[in-house]
Order: structure tokens, then C-alpha cells, then sequence
């Protein structure tokens, strides 16, 4: 059988198993908790960014990638549900204190 061709859609160049599977441990372990389905490029380019900011805290990074995660909820339930939304509220007062 013959492929469609005529798609303007690139081709991965890599499985994206075998990506995620060569992200550090701590980066997969907070992927497995993640609320958002993330790419490994993706997960992996603000990892270490929030690794360096960090000074190589690996606790820190990942929270550091939660506070990432809970802003990009919010603006999305701004954008679908409304500014009304709960997760919408949240982002705009900040983070919930620990119970």
C-alpha cells in the first residue's frame, strides 16, 4: 500500500516512546503526574531551564514545572469555561496554601 504523499504534515524523525524514555528520572516521574499530555522536547526544554534556575535542585525543577502546568490550566479555562472558572481563579490569587 502507498502512503499519502500529499500531507504537509512532518514526519517524526523519532518514536516518541524512545524519547520519553530517554528523559531524566525525575522529569519522568513528574510527567507520570502531569495533569497536561506533554512532549518529550517540550518537557525536556523547560526542565532544564528550570534545572538551571534551580542550581540543579531537582525537587525545585519539578516544582517549578507544576507552577508552569497550573498557569497553562488557568489560561485555558479562562479561555474555554470563563474568568470565572475555578482553575481560572486560582491563577490570578496564586497558588493554593498546603492543607
Amino acid at each position: 500500500m502507498r502512503r499519502n504523499l500529499a500531507t504537509s504534515l512532518k514526519r517524526r524523525r523519532a518514536s516518541p516512546m524512545a524519547q520519553h524514555d530517554r528523559l531524566p528520572r525525575e522529569l519522568r516521574l513528574w510527567l507520570a503526574h502531569a495533569a497536561l499530555p506533554w512532549s518529550a522536547q517540550s518537557a525536556l526544554r523547560h526542565w532544564q531551564r528550570a534545572l538551571r534556575a534551580a542550581r540543579g535542585d531537582a525537587k525545585a525543577a519539578q516544582a517549578t514545572l507544576s507552577r508552569i502546568e497550573a498557569r497553562l490550566i488557568a489560561r485555558d479555562a479562562a479561555k474555554i469555561w470563563g474568568a470565572h472558572h475555578p482553575a481560572a481563579l486560582s491563577a490570578a490569587t496564586g497558588p493554593e496554601p498546603p492543607h
